[in-house]
């Protein structure tokens, strides 16, 4: 794996959806791998978070017969978090202010997640 080319998919996806305030890959077990975010976020506890909360949503997504759990969604009052599945090897954290365009986040996102996903495997 080469992490140029993953900072490099997390650089274009900052890119491609500027209103975005970050992007983060973590391991599943909650290890950041690359990151954009604001210099005030920390990468570590983003990571473990976005971990804890992928892996709460597979075992909902396997008790309630979902199948393999491939994103999830998170709003609050200031703010929306998006979790990816990155190959079934990382969850990719994208992060955006209420309000954003969910569509293109979720296309530039999902084309994301499976790009890194292939560098992984």
């Amino acid at each position: 794996m080469s992490l140029d080319n993953v900072q490099k998919d997390l650089d274009n996806l900052r890119a491609a959806v500027p209103e975005l305030t970050g992007v983060l890959l973590a391991t599943n077990d909650g290890k950041p791998i690359a990151h954009a975010v604001n210099e005030n976020e920390n990468p570590a506890r983003i990571a473990a978070m976005a971990a804890a909360a992928s892996s709460l949503g597979k075992r909902v997504s396997d008790t309630m017969s979902a199948g393999t759990l491939n994103e999830l969604s998170l709003s609050g009052s200031d703010g929306q978090i998006f979790l990816y599945n990155a190959g079934g090897k990382a969850v990719l954290v994208v992060m955006g202010p209420t309000g954003a365009n969910t569509g293109l986040i979720h296309l530039e996102a999902r084309w994301a997640a499976r790009e890194i996903g292939e560098r992984l495997n």
